[in-house]
C-alpha cells in the first residue's frame, strides 16, 4: 500500500468537493449537505439500474428474454428500479430548466415510492425551496452527472465521464460512495463548526474496531450509529472472510436527523436492512430506542467528551450499575450504556477520547476501577494523533467483554491487553494519518493471539491479522504491547494508559560488540573534547588582539 501521494494528486472525492463548493455560494453548509449528498446519492442509484437496464435490454445470457421495465428483475439483483421520470439522464437533460429543482423532488418522491421498505422518508426533498437558484442546481447536477462515481481516476473533473459498459461490475461491488460520503461529511462537518464525530469514523479506526471484534454472527449495535460506517464495515468483514452476510442483524440509533437519513441511505445502497435504525431527537440516554435490545456486538465512536447529554435528569438511572457518570461528560455514561445493552457473553469495542483512561474528575475515576474490578475491560489500544479529521482531541480504543473466563477463547481472567499503536500509521497529506493493512493486521493480530489459545498449524484460510504473522502464543513486546495483570493495573490507581504498562521500545541491536562500540564513542569524545581545547585557546588569542585578557588570576 503506497503510504504518500504525489503533491499534485487529487482524489475524486477532492475534485468534486472543490467544484461543488464553488456552486454552494451563500447557503448553509447544514442545508447544502441534503442537495449534495441526496443527488450524489441520486446518480449512484441511477447508474446501478442503467447499467442493470442495459443488459436487460440486450436480454444476452441469463437475461434473454427479460422485461427492461419489470421491477422483479431489479428486485432480484438488489437494484433500486428507478422510475423514467427519476433516472438522472432524464435530470440531466431537464438541468437548465428553470422548474429543475421541482422535477428532482419529483424524482426524489417517485423512488420512495416505488422503493417504500428502504427508502420512504428518506430521501432529501429541498431542491424546489429555492435555496439554490435553479442555475446553479443545473450546474450540480451536470457537475456529478460528468463524474465517474466507481473508482478513483487521475482525469481532472473536466475530463472525468462515466463508462457503464465497463464498469458495471464495480458500480455493484465498490465502496465509492462511503468514501464520497466519508469526505463530505467530514468537509460539512468543518465547515459548519460542530462535532465531526457525531457523522462518521474514520475508515481506518472502524476497520480495527470490526477487524479485533470479528462480527461474524449475532446482534450489532451502535446506539450513536452517525452515517452507519460500523454497519457497513462489519459487512464487510463478512463478505471478506467468505461468511453469510444474512448471519448479523444491525441495530442502532441517531439523534440527528440528517445523519440518520445518510445513515438510512449509505446501508440502502448496500442492499442492507436499516429497518431497525431509529431516530428521536432526545438521544439513546433519554430515549432508548431498543431498551430491550442484547447485542452480541457493541461497535460505537460516541461524542468524545460530550456536556449536553441530560445527564442531570438520569441520576438514578438502572444503566448506572458502575457509579454515576459525571453531569460535565458523557464519556462513562456512553460505557455502561454499551454494557447495559451487551449479551451475557456479548463484546464492545468504542471510541474514547484518552481522558477517560485517566480522568478522575466527577468521580470518573472510580467507574473505571469498578470496571476494572469486575474484570470487564479486555483491551485498551492507544491510537496515534491526526486519525480523525475534525477533532484533534488524542482517541483510544476501549474493548469490553463478558466472556474472559474462556467459554469462547483461552482464560484472561484478571488480565488485561494494552496496545500501544500509537507510532503505526502514515500520514496521507499534511493533516490527517491512515493505518496500512500492515497496521491493521499488527494490531488485530495481536489482540487475537492474546484471546486465542495457540493453534499448532496456521488456519486454511488465515485471517489479515494472522497473515501477519501472529499465528503462535502471545508475547510481550516492550513499547508496543503488555499483558497486565489487575494486581498491575491497582498499583497505577487504576490509570489504564497503555504506555505506563508498555513501557520504552527497545533499541534494535546493530550487532556491533559492546566494547567496539565503546571504543569508537570514547575515541570520538577523546576527538571533540581536543577540538574544544583548540577553540578555546583560538578564542582567547582574538579576544587579546582587541584588549582582553580571559587569564584568570589563581
Amino acid at each position: 500500500m503506497p503510504k504518500t501521494k504525489a503533491k499534485n494528486s487529487e482524489t475524486l472525492e477532492q475534485k468534486l468537493w472543490k467544484s461543488a463548493d464553488k456552486l454552494r455560494k451563500n447557503i448553509d453548509a447544514a442545508e447544502y449537505k441534503h442537495i449534495l449528498l441526496g443527488l450524489i446519492f441520486l446518480k449512484y442509484i441511477s447508474d446501478a439500474f442503467e447499467s442493470l437496464h442495459q443488459k436487460l435490454i440486450a436480454g444476452e445470457g441469463e437475461y434473454e428474454g427479460a422485461d427492461p421495465e419489470d421491477k422483479d428483475e431489479y428486485k432480484a439483483e438488489n437494484v433500486f428500479f428507478v422510475p423514467p421520470e427519476a433516472r438522472w439522464s432524464t435530470l440531466q437533460a431537464q438541468a437548465k430548466l428553470p422548474d429543475i429543482g421541482q422535477r428532482v423532488d419529483e424524482a426524489m418522491e417517485a423512488i420512495e415510492q416505488e422503493n417504500p421498505k428502504l427508502l420512504k422518508g428518506i430521501l432529501p426533498k429541498v431542491y424546489g425551496q429555492q435555496k439554490l437558484d435553479s442555475a446553479s442546481l443545473g450546474g450540480l447536477i451536470d457537475l456529478i452527472g460528468s463524474a465517474k462515481l466507481i473508482g478513483e481516476t487521475k482525469a481532472s473533473s473536466e475530463q472525468l465521464e462515466l463508462d457503464i459498459d465497463q464498469n458495471a461490475q464495480k458500480l455493484q461491488q465498490a465502496d465509492i460512495l462511503g468514501q464520497v460520503y466519508e469526505y463530505f461529511l467530514g468537509q460539512f462537518a468543518l465547515a459548519e463548526g460542530k462535532k465531526g464525530g457525531q457523522f462518521y469514523t474514520p475508515e481506518s479506526v472502524v476497520r480495527v474496531l470490526v477487524e479485533m471484534l470479528e462480527p461474524y454472527q449475532g446482534r450489532v449495535f451502535d446506539p450513536c450509529c452517525g452515517s452507519g460506517g460500523m454497519f457497513v464495515q462489519s459487512e464487510k468483514f463478512i463478505a471478506a472472510h467468505r461468511g453469510r452476510i444474512d448471519d448479523i442483524s444491525i441495530y442502532g440509533q441517531e439523534s440527528n436527523e440528517t445523519t440518520y437519513k445518510l445513515c438510512r441511505m449509505n446501508l440502502a445502497i448496500r442492499g442492507i436492512d436499516g429497518s431497525n435504525i431509529k431516530w428521536n431527537p432526545e438521544g439513546s440516554f433519554l430515549n432508548d430506542a431498543h431498551k430491550d435490545l442484547k447485542a452480541d456486538f457493541v461497535i460505537a465512536n460516541p461524542p468524545f467528551n460530550d456536556s449536553d447529554w441530560g445527564g442531570e435528569l438520569l441520576r438514578k438511572d438502572g444503566r448506572w450499575r458502575y457509579g454515576v457518570p459525571p453531569v460535565g461528560n458523557a464519556n462513562f455514561a456512553w460505557v455502561q450504556h454499551f454494557l447495559y445493552h451487551l449479551a451475557p457473553t456479548g463484546a464492545a469495542g468504542f471510541v474514547l477520547s484518552n481522558g477517560s483512561l485517566s480522568s478522575n474528575t466527577g468521580g470518573e475515576g472510580e467507574i473505571r476501577q469498578a470496571l476494572v474490578e469486575a474484570d470487564l475491560v479486555d483491551c485498551i489500544v492507544m491510537l496515534p494523533t491526526q486519525l480523525f479529521y475534525n477533532t484533534g482531541i488524542p482517541a483510544c480504543l476501549w474493548f469490553l467483554s463478558r466472556y474472559k473466563n474462556g467459554n469462547k477463547n483461552r482464560n484472561r481472567q484478571g488480565e488485561v491487553l494494552f496496545i500501544d499503536a500509537s507510532e503505526l500509521g502514515y500520514m496521507v497529506n499534511r493533516r490527517n494519518r491512515a493505518f496500512t493493512d500492515e497496521d491493521i493486521g499488527k494490531i488485530a493480530g495481536t489482540y487475537h493471539t492474546w484471546k486465542r489459545k495457540p493453534s499448532p498449524s496456521p488456519s486454511p484460510s488465515p485471517s489479515p491479522s494472522q497473515r501477519e504473522g501472529h499465528r503462535g502464543d502471545y508475547k510481550d513486546i516492550k513499547g508496543f504491547c503488555k499483558s497486565a495483570t489487575l494486581a498491575d493495573i491497582q498499583k497505577h490507581n487504576f490509570v489504564l494508559t497503555p504506555g505506563r504498562y508498555v513501557g520504552i521500545p527497545e533499541e534494535e541491536d546493530d550487532g556491533i560488540p559492546f566494547e567496539e562500540k565503546m571504543g569508537e564513542l570514547t575515541a570520538q569524545l577523546a576527538a571533540q573534547m581536543q577540538e574544544a581545547a583548540q577553540l578555546d585557546e583560538e578564542i582567547k588569542v582574538q579576544l587579546a588582539k582587541v584588549g582582553f585578557d580571559l587569564e584568570v588570576e589563581s
